[in-house]
């Protein structure tokens, strides 16, 4: 059974008694726009490439970002203990894209902040239908739709993890938009240094 969050909601994922949190998968799924029909033709749409990412900020203030942007896929039995899995620019895989999450270091990480960003395509969230899906053992998945349709902006931080007492993430959804990496980093205080760079 699955629970679907409301903006600015938080919830702790919770663990076995005794046992790591385990492993956390983030997982990004969405639609391509539906072809458009004009005098019997078939018009071709701009595809979206919608790519899945987080920043993280460790305990010892060590501050990075995992995304296929830059190549920055992470590890995660290294640090920073985040794996991306891949980079599906179609949004026609099944699996869409995820980010793991080694729970057995919660204790180094202060938060975590998962995003989207439209890598290549028009700004429109809503023929994307985005939906995250965070899930960990133990606990219900959490459901986090991109239910707010009307930015033209291609950036969304979508929820912020944080280490609530060393032993579990609370999670709360945000989906608040931005005009790239740089206005996100400065909302949310993370303070890096972001260069233009490209998946090619």
């Amino acid at each position: 059974m699955a629970v679907e969050l409301r903006k600015g909601q938080k919830v702790n994922l919770s663990k076995n008694a005794d046992k790591p949190l385990g492993e956390i998968l983030i997982n990004l799924n969405w639609s391509q726009p539906p072809a458009k029909k004009f005098l019997g033709l078939t018009l071709p749409q701009q595809s979206i490439d919608l790519d899945l990412g987080c920043l993280y900020e460790m305990k010892n203030g060590k501050k990075g970002c995992v995304q296929a942007l830059g190549k920055m896929f992470g590890s995660l039995q290294g640090f920073p203990y985040i794996a991306l899995d891949g980079d599906d620019r179609s949004g026609a895989a099944s699996d869409g894209e995820n980010l793991h999450i080694n729970g057995a270091h919660i204790s180094e990480f202060k938060r975590i902040l998962i995003y989207t960003f439209i890598y290549e395509g028009a700004a429109n969230w809503r023929s994307a239908d985005g939906v995250v899906t965070v899930k960990c053992p133990g606990s219900q998945d959490l459901i986090v739709r991109m239910d707010e349709y009307g930015s033209a902006l291609k950036m969304c931080a979508i929820a912020m993890l944080e280490n609530s007492n060393n032993e579990t993430f609370s999670v709360e959804k945000l989906v608040q938009f931005y005009d790239g990496h740089i206005k996100m980093d400065r909302t949310f205080n993370w303070g890096m240094n972001w260069t233009p760079g490209r998946k090619d």
